[in-house]
């Protein structure tokens, strides 16, 4: 059978594509030191999903296919991810997502992520520093290499545990407002 590429994204296959859309749960052990070795034992797609209460949207996309990012696929995760302030998107790093998808597939939910933060203009952040002080003045939120997340169906503490095994980037935890700081910088935790 003569395969095409049919705009899916480089080198991305028909059968390939239909593949990852047919594999509508990953699951693997959390056996892996980091997110992206644990990644490429999860088998052929990345998926990732999750629920944003401030738009009230939902992302539900296989974005890795075959080796592959999905184009398509990233530029919906980066309209997800907008700073829902400004509306305003950037490109969300793929370590980032990376991160965030490994860290669901060891906790073995199949709820959405509830996103609190993603991409952040810096006036945003600004305001959020007034305001709370909570944010980081460099945050990398502003780079689209972080997001703040939770899961009714998991404590801050079993988020938490998840990302740092992935061993990939800064892990926060913010147990009073229940939710996960993950970021794809330097390898740090912090919070309880």
């Amino acid at each position: 059978m003569n395969e095409q590429n049919d705009g899916f994204g480089a080198g991305l296959t028909r059968r390939g594509v239909l593949a990852a859309f047919a594999a509508t749960a990953i699951t693997a052990a959390p056996t892996y030191a980091n997110a992206f070795g644990f990644l490429r034992g999860g088998g052929n797609v990345r998926r990732f999903k999750a629920y944003s209460g401030r738009t009230g949207e939902h992302i539900d996309v296989i974005y890795w296919v075959d080796g592959r990012y999905v184009r398509p696929a990233l530029r919906e995760i980066n309209v997800f991810m907008r700073d829902w302030r400004q509306n305003k998107a950037i490109k969300i790093d793929t370590r980032a997502i990376d991160i965030m998808s490994a860290s669901y597939q060891m906790l073995d939910v199949d709820e959405p992520y509830t996103l609190l933060s993603g991409y952040r203009t810096p006036q945003t952040n600004a305001m959020l520093r007034r305001r709370s002080g909570g944010a980081a003045k460099k945050s990398l939120h502003m780079k689209g290499q972080a997001a703040d997340l939770r899961l009714h169906s998991r404590s801050v503490s079993q988020i938490a545990r998840a990302a740092i095994k992935c061993n990939a980037g800064g892990v926060g935890r913010y147990s009073r407002s229940n939710f996960v700081h993950m970021d794809c910088g330097t390898v740090r935790t912090w919070g309880r």
